[in-house]
């Protein structure tokens, strides 16, 4: 914006900007809104946006509202939220790479509502899979078994195409189980033998929850 470093340094001095962190100010009395955050924030991690839990939760697909619910997070690389926004906004950031893509071209993640200078976000299909990749290591089976029910609107194609480039076995023959448990419009429409299901053999893991079987 052509201030320089010592003129921020003056506006700081004088109270007209409040510092973060380095090269990160706010005005005072007009505390930071989460998008404007999120969009700092998508400049210096690669391939941010807002994912799993939280994307469902801003398309309306949710079983409760918490209280102050945890923003998830994910990017391409290592990375982690600097204090100033995390301790304003509670937010988790996780690097996954769950789908064959590139960080600048994310598949079925744009601007929340298509609005200008909105942050990034997973579309409902891409965040049902990122919070089922999360099952057994933070994320519980029976919420995300609960949120999967109200998952009825989703878009076949959109599901489909997210699925064949997934590159998790398990995410995939999870996604198809809780589909069919819950009869839900879009499984019908989708070809388990056109999918990356892997091997003949069953995906075994064990969580805090007990054992997890997923058959192919």
């Amino acid at each position: 914006m052509g201030i320089s470093a010592d003129l921020a340094v003056h506006y700081v001095r004088a109270g007209w900007l409040t510092r973060l962190a380095r090269g990160v100010f706010c005005r005072p009395n007009d505390p930071p809104a989460l998008h404007p955050c999120l969009l700092l924030l998508q400049r210096k991690l690669e391939g941010l946006h807002v994912g799993g839990r939280s994307a469902l939760d801003w398309h309306g697909l949710r079983q409760y509202v918490a209280q102050q619910p945890m923003l998830q997070l994910y990017g391409w690389t290592a990375g982690h939220l600097p204090s100033w926004f995390t301790d304003r906004f509670p937010a988790e950031y996780h690097r996954k790479r769950l789908f064959d893509e590139r960080p600048e071209t994310l598949l079925h993640v744009g601007p929340f509502e298509q609005r200008s200078r909105a942050a990034q976000v997973s579309a409902p299909e891409r965040g049902l899979l990122e919070l089922l990749s999360e099952v057994g290591v933070r994320q519980s089976l029976q919420e995300a078994g609960e949120l999967v029910e109200s998952t009825y609107s989703l878009r076949a194609d959109v599901l489909r195409e997210l699925l064949e480039r997934c590159t998790s076995v398990k995410t995939v023959r999870l996604c198809l189980l809780l589909g069919q448990k819950g009869s839900l419009p879009w499984i019908s429409k989708l070809d388990p033998a056109t999918l990356p299901k892997g091997s003949d053999r069953p995906w075994v893991s064990r969580s805090a929850e007990g054992l997890l079987v997923l058959k192919p």
